[in-house]
C-alpha cells in the first residue's frame, strides 16, 4: 500500500484539480463519477482524472489516503474535497466556485451559473 500512497500523494500535489473516479472524463464508467466529471467538464475545469478500476492497489488506496470510503473523490491543491453528493452540494450552492475562485482555479462561471439556474 506504501507505494499506491505514494503514487497518491504524488497525483494529488502535483496537479490542481485530480479526480479519482471509475472510469474517465471522457468515458465514466458509474453514474456518481459520471455526474461529477460532467459538472467539472461543463464548467471547463482543466482536472486530472484517475481511472481507479485500472489499477486495484489505487481503487483501495485512495479509500484509505482519505479515509473516505467510496469513490469518486475530488481533490483541490492536493486537499481533499468530497465526493458525489458533497461536489453536488457544493456545484448548487457555489461554494465549489469560491473555491477555485479561492484556489486560482479557472472555469467558467457562466456555465456553473446554468447549473443552478437549472436545479432551482
Amino acid at each position: 500500500m506504501t507505494d499506491a500512497k505514494t503514487r497518491i500523494d504524488e497525483t494529488v500535489k502535483a496537479n490542481d484539480v485530480v479526480l479519482y473516479m471509475k472510469g474517465t472524463k471522457d468515458m465514466p464508467q458509474c453514474g456518481f463519477s459520471s455526474r461529477v466529471a460532467g459538472v467539472l467538464n461543463y464548467i471547463g475545469v482543466d482536472y486530472t482524472d484517475v481511472n481507479v478500476l485500472a489499477d486495484e492497489d489505487i481503487r483501495q488506496g485512495i479509500k484509505d489516503y482519505s479515509d473516505w470510503p467510496t469513490i469518486p473523490q475530488l481533490y483541490i491543491k492536493g486537499e481533499f474535497v468530497g465526493g458525489c453528493d458533497i461536489i453536488t452540494e457544493m456545484t448548487l450552492s457555489g461554494e465549489l466556485d469560491g473555491m477555485f475562485e479561492q484556489n486560482g482555479i479557472s472555469f467558467d462561471k457562466d456555465a456553473a451559473d446554468k447549473i443552478r439556474e437549472a436545479n432551482a
